[in-house]
């Protein structure tokens, strides 16, 4: 099932559908514009799709624009990430633009608006900005500097662009209405001083403007013709308006509002995700803890799994909270027909089949993925000793335990029965190797029907084994319902780093068949009852595999039946 070249119905489609048929816009040009301060996550990959699918379903074109007005956090690397991530997913954009590109017309788009006495230039600070603002029942007040003549604005702007006042010392704003019920319009900020070097036009520039300003006009630039935005740019869109229709612009883009993809539990707002690299407390953006899409891919998420996600997540104007189990489900579903099944100890300990022959290896058939006999065989090798995982062994079981215990058989995956005969312990009494006998009459694939076992277990053949790390994750929150406040807020007095869970990632050292020592990073593979792994990108290396697991194997999630 693949949902990566089309968008489930939806109201943007539906609208589209309209403005091609009444001869409104003649092509679809929509733009992917993400503010290079950070690294991608999911709630991006669903704003990459839904712009990238929709253009192309109508045969038009998507821009990939970088919304890069504050060069005081903005970094290349940040720029070079988001590149990877979109092409990782699997989208290649029209033309790559900045809204650096557009500074120069931007600034005489502001002089226009002093000239038609639309905005004007503010020595008040921003704090005095803000307590003159008013509340969502009380108008604002006036600066006392809203009324300077047209002259006076031009040249404070003027000398503003020429680096003559330091950082917060003048603004420029829009004149529109302290008194509006919607609080944008209430003469927002449109440029601010910053003596700040920019990654793109370096010290050309010591004011900037502001995203909201800068916003509709690159929109508009670029012949956008439907600018898709998260729910919460909504009360923005009379601003956004009110820029293209004031600063004359030849082009008239419109915005149109969906709903944000939320992950329920998982950290997307970037200035925590910022925190958390910061403080060390993950192993950088790519952390497989993290919801960005370099962590997913680290991990070893897939784009065809992602893409599936966000199809089932759908489009609506809701804000949708969607369970972590939904895109595992999908991961699930892209890899069980794909990853080669394999066996993996991650808990060793000791067999030591007595009366098998001490020098002697063979090689044992086994299938690569049940489920999809076209990947075909491999040999696993067989000897004396083996590993098996410690949970698959009990000295006193309860009852209708299957796996082995003294005096019980088992059948070993691919190969023998094995009969469980001695118990070796250290002096502290745990259990450290134990012996078995097997039956060479019971051979996997050999025909043998003597006699059935209830369990079957997993091994490494311990001559040819090799040593791998395995890297197991739980939520990196402990309480998901402070991740859904509003605004992040923690409840009551809780920061949010109280929330990291400490056994979030656990790290063991266990075995691999010797297939897999020189797995590259991003194979992926299922072991035996374990579930899917990924081998690491940052820390594996040939001869020492270190796996991320990505999910276990079952799952109770259901997708939910969809109306007839």
């Amino acid at each position: 099932m693949s949902h990566n070249a089309s968008t489930p119905p939806n109201f943007i489609k539906n609208i589209i559908t309209e403005d091609l048929e009444s001869g409104k816009v003649k092509e679809v040009v929509t733009r992917f514009p993400p503010e290079p301060n950070g690294y991608l996550h999911i709630g991006h990959a669903k704003a990459i799709w839904i712009n990238f699918t929709l253009a192309d379903e109508f045969g038009g074109r998507t821009n990939l624009r970088f919304d890069d007005t504050n060069p005081a956090k903005e970094d290349v690397e940040y720029v070079n990430s988001i590149k990877e991530d979109v092409k990782w997913l699997g989208f290649d954009w029209e033309e790559l633009r900045f809204a650096s590109d557009y500074f120069e017309e931007m600034y005489e788009r502001a002089v226009l608006l002093i000239k038609k006495g639309k905005a004007y230039v503010d020595d008040l600070s921003a704090d005095e900005i803000r307590e003159r603002r008013g509340t969502l029942t009380e108008p604002g007040t006036d600066s006392p500097y809203r009324n300077r003549t047209v002259e006076e604005n031009l040249d404070l702007f003027t000398r503003m662009r020429a680096g003559e006042f330091k950082n917060g010392e003048k603004v420029l704003r829009a004149k529109i209405d302290m008194a509006s019920p919607n609080i944008n319009l209430r003469d927002p900020v449109i440029y601010r001083i910053a003596h700040a070097t920019h990654h793109n036009t370096g010290d050309t520039w010591c004011i900037y403007p502001m995203y909201a300003y800068a916003h509709p006009l690159e929109d508009a630039i670029e012949g956008v013709t439907h600018s898709l935005c998260t729910i919460e740019f909504e009360d923005q869109r009379p601003f956004y308006d009110w820029v293209i229709a004031e600063t004359e612009m030849p082009h008239t883009p419109h915005q149109y509002e969906f709903g944000r993809l939320n992950l329920a539990g998982a950290v997307t707002s970037k200035r925590k995700l910022k925190m958390l690299v910061d403080e060390g407390i993950v192993d950088g953006w790519d952390d497989p803890r993290l919801p960005t899409i370099s962590g997913l891919r680290r991990r070893g998420y897939t784009p065809d799994a992602i893409k599936s996600f966000v199809y089932e997540a759908g489009i609506s104007k809701t804000q949708g909270l969607v369970d972590t189990a939904m895109l595992d489900h999908f991961i699930r579903e892209d890899l069980k027909l794909k990853a080669p099944r394999s066996m993996a100890v991650l808990h060793p300990l000791k067999v030591v089949i007595t009366n098998y022959p001490e020098d002697q290896t063979e090689m044992l058939e086994a299938e690569n993925n049940t489920e999809n006999p076209e990947m075909g065989n491999r040999q696993i090798p067989f000897s004396r000793e083996l590993y098996i995982e410690q949970d698959d062994f009990m000295e006193n079981p309860p009852s209708k335990y299957f796996r082995l215990f003294p005096g019980n058989e088992v059948r070993l995956k691919h190969a023998y029965f094995i009969k469980c005969n001695d118990v070796i312990k250290d002096e502290a009494g745990n259990v450290v190797e134990i012996h078995c006998t097997y039956d060479p009459e019971t051979k996997s694939g050999s025909g043998f029907t003597g006699r059935k076992v209830k369990g079957t277990i997993h091994w490494v053949d311990a001559k040819h084994a090799v040593p791998a790390e395995f890297r197991l994750y739980e939520s990196l929150i402990l309480d998901a319902e402070q991740e859904e406040t509003e605004n992040g807020e923690a409840p009551e007095e809780k920061t949010f780093l109280d929330q990291i869970n400490p056994n979030s990632l656990t790290v063991v050292q266990g075995f691999v068949e010797p297939g897999l020592a020189e797995a590259k990073p991003q194979d992926k593979f299922q072991f035996f009852r374990h579930g899917y792994f990924n081998v690491d990108s940052k820390h594996s290396k040939p001869g020492a595999p270190v796996f991320n697991l990505i999910v276990s194997l079952k799952s109770s999630f259901q997708l939910p039946k969809k109306a007839e």
